[in-house]
């Protein structure tokens, strides 16, 4: 039995934030139900391409381990449906902009009147408070405004550049998983759900615990630094014969290995890199002595030799050699799940290992409405009903291949 089940989420998120919340929950073993707008669906169906076998790569990664359910909110027959869902619920998850949901009748207060227990869990742009509540949310906009971007390139003057990856959406997404399992806890104790919310612009600031702290500790930003550390050094990438390594020899005891590793003993009597703070008083010293070094062997060959130095590096792998690396086999973060029309795809797995009730993924993302038949069933209403609700449009049932 994985850890959440008998949790009960209605998921009425899209995209990648609130999906992101969803899919852990999932992954750990709620029943998540998938809510999607009528017509159309999330409109990561829509971001292609890629697909697989016509189905948009983007929801098939963000959505497996869901059940799904297309619903017409716009009809009274279809909030009727969302009402049976909620009440049922331990849990619903939106990310829809603010007011919207309230103006479809769908209010936090009215939902915890019905439901006492249930947790609801809001997440936005810019979090439901504050001068910019109204905001719609995007991760390169969070980025941007967060102060991440003045630090992320080579150096001052030159073209922002934001972090490759949807770096807030998905942490909004971990940090509402975080508090939707802490509300759930504490409901254990009285019995009651809560409001649980965060943002794209919140989770963006706590990517910069390093650089606030150098900010508030003298009042000065830190500008971009490449791939090095503003508090530690060496900490960064560099140019071997073939390719890039990363070296994280920050404290000391790492850096006099590092020194033997290069057999140069001169640099550990160097004053200027005599510690930490003054190798990063140095730091471009400290660059210009190691980058030769390091292009005098292929990344193979400093790998293994670091590695039998007891110093932390890796190679600078691209998404398909990370894929193919046998670490990220064994801990079974790239694994295969049955899909209900394309058999078995390709998907990443859940990065937390629980001993007795380990999570996964166990099935595709769903087809547009695959499940609604089989969710309506269990909310009470009969088969003349469903057809009722399919005929006016209200509800859309999926052909299944």
């Amino acid at each position: 039995m994985s850890a959440l089940a008998g949790i009960r989420v209605v998921d009425l998120t899209h995209i990648m934030a609130g999906p992101t919340c969803t899919l852990l929950l999932a992954d750990l073993g709620a029943d998540v139900v998938k809510v999607e707008k009528v017509p159309g669906g999330d409109d990561s169906r829509r971001m292609v391409p890629p697909d697989v076998g016509g189905e948009a790569a983007a929801f098939l990664m963000m959505n497996r381990n869901k059940r799904g359910i297309a619903l017409d909110l716009r009809r009274e027959e279809a909030r009727a449906v969302l009402w049976r869902l909620i009440e049922r619920a331990d849990v619903l998850v939106e990310n829809y902009r603010k007011g919207t949901l309230d103006r479809l009748g769908f209010a936090y207060e009215a939902a915890a009147r019905r439901n006492p227990r249930l947790v609801w869990c809001a997440i936005s742009g810019f979090g439901r408070t504050g001068p910019y509540a109204e905001r719609g949310g995007f991760d390169l906009v969070a980025q941007a405004m967060s102060g991440i971007m003045s630090v992320t390139g080579t150096r001052r003057g030159e073209p922002p550049v934001k972090c490759g990856v949807p770096l807030t959406d998905i942490t909004a997404g971990i940090l509402a998983a975080v508090g939707i399992l802490a509300a759930l806890v504490e409901r254990q104790r009285s019995g009651r759900g809560q409001y649980v919310e965060t943002s794209l612009y919140e989770a963006a600031i706590t990517h910069t615990f390093w650089q606030s702290a150098i900010t508030l500790a003298t009042g000065v930003s830190p500008g971009p630094m490449g791939s090095a550390h503003p508090l530690s050094a060496p900490y960064q990438a560099f140019a071997t014969s073939d390719g890039w390594i990363v070296i994280g020899a920050s404290n000391q005891a790492n850096w006099l290995r590092l020194v033997d590793a290069l057999e140069a003993p001169e640099l550990a009597g160097d004053p200027r890199f005599r510690d930490n703070a003054a190798r990063m008083r140095h730091l471009a010293e400290l660059e210009a002595e190691l980058a030769p070094r390091f292009r005098t062997r292929t990344t193979a060959q400093w790998l293994e030799r670091l590695e039998r130095a007891g110093v932390p590096a890796g190679p600078v792998n691209d998404i398909a050699a990370m894929l193919d690396d046998p670490q990220t086999v064994a801990r079974a973060m790239r694994v295969k799940v049955p899909h209900s029309k394309l058999g078995e795809v390709d998907t990443l797995g859940l990065p937390v290992k629980l001993s007795r009730t380990p999570g996964g993924p166990v099935r595709g993302a769903p087809l547009y409405g695959e499940h609604t038949r089989e969710v309506l069933r269990e909310l009470g209403y009969d088969e003349e009903e469903i057809a009722t609700l399919v005929a006016s449009g209200a509800a859309v049932v999926a052909e299944h291949p």
